[in-house]
């Protein structure tokens, strides 16, 4: 064992014989800390009450005091569930959700990359009036966007749930403040050596705005996967149902069986769960890219 002198030992203390990482908690960074597990701990209680939940009986999921843990979990809850055809609507809301999310991207990119860099007569008259589509909510256009699409006939399809989501005002702003990071220099560099439009599009500008591609596509699929106001609207029949929207009409008149709600929406989120973590690298460097000069 290697023997530690004492004037090693006498510069890693404090006058007190303090060890030097006792001194450097300081009383912010352990407020800090305290704080953030706290937090922590809040928002994950929801999940950890779906996930429990959903292996309770009906009487035991409405009991008061609560049981915080299942000491008799049951699989009934999910028994029910898998009678109903919770994987075609699981498939609904995957294919609509990560379309919509690679569409707006795509979109989102290249609009706000031509607003951002390209002049044009009219280019602050359509970024003014995309700030101002920001500002609508999606109820208010929602009748007209009806009418629309039962003139094309597109209700009840996946053209009329994922068509009218690709033009996201927010997507295209998000995308066009990034985009005016990038150095024009380099840009007209690849011109200079023979690099075309679509190619210094793909080549050059792509690869840089993948963070702000990372945090769009998180908000998009998530988004999507809940946008069941929309999707109650548009769709008809069962075997078009998403995910969300099929778990809601499993909730009776008179009648609410928890557990079976508590099992479907623990289904629910795991699609999302899997998505940011995918992301969470992208998604973090885009949010706070601006922050960093």
């Amino acid at each position: 064992m290697k023997a530690i002198s004492p004037v090693k030992m006498k510069k890693e203390n404090d006058g007190r014989g303090r060890p030097k990482w006792f001194r450097d908690l300081s009383a912010f960074k352990i407020i800090s800390t305290i704080i953030l597990v706290l937090s922590g701990l809040f928002f994950l209680f929801p999940l950890y009450w779906i996930v429990t939940g959903a292996f309770k009986s009906q009487v035991v999921a409405i009991t008061i005091p609560p049981e915080w843990f299942p000491l008799n979990p049951i699989l009934d809850n999910w028994v029910i569930l898998f009678n109903n055809p919770v994987w075609r609507w699981t498939f609904n809301s995957f294919f609509i959700a990560s379309a919509e999310m690679i569409a707006v991207c795509f979109v989102s990119a290249t609009a706000g990359f031509v607003l951002a860099k390209k002049v044009f007569p009219g280019r602050k008259l359509i970024f003014i009036a995309l700030i101002a589509a920001m500002a609508l909510p999606k109820q208010v256009i929602l009748v007209p966007l009806f009418t629309m699409l039962a003139d094309l006939g597109w209700v009840d399809t996946y053209k009329g749930l994922i068509i009218p989501a690709i033009g996201w005002p927010f997507g295209v702003f998000l995308m066009k403040q990034f985009s005016q990071t990038i150095p024009n220099e380099l840009l007209e560099a690849a011109k200079i050596d023979g690099c075309g439009e679509i190619r210094s599009f793909f080549h050059i500008v792509l690869p840089m705005l993948k963070p702000a591609i990372g945090a769009l596509a998180i908000f998009t699929f998530m988004l999507s996967w809940n946008d069941y106001f929309s999707q109650l609207v548009i769709t008809r029949s069962t075997d078009m149902m998403t995910l969300p929207l099929g778990i809601a009409t499993m909730q009776g008149e008179y009648k609410t069986d928890y557990g079976v709600m508590m099992a479907g929406a623990a289904l629910a989120s795991v699609p999302m769960i899997i998505i940011f973590m995918l992301f969470q690298k992208s998604f973090t460097q885009g949010i706070t890219m601006g922050s960093i000069k």
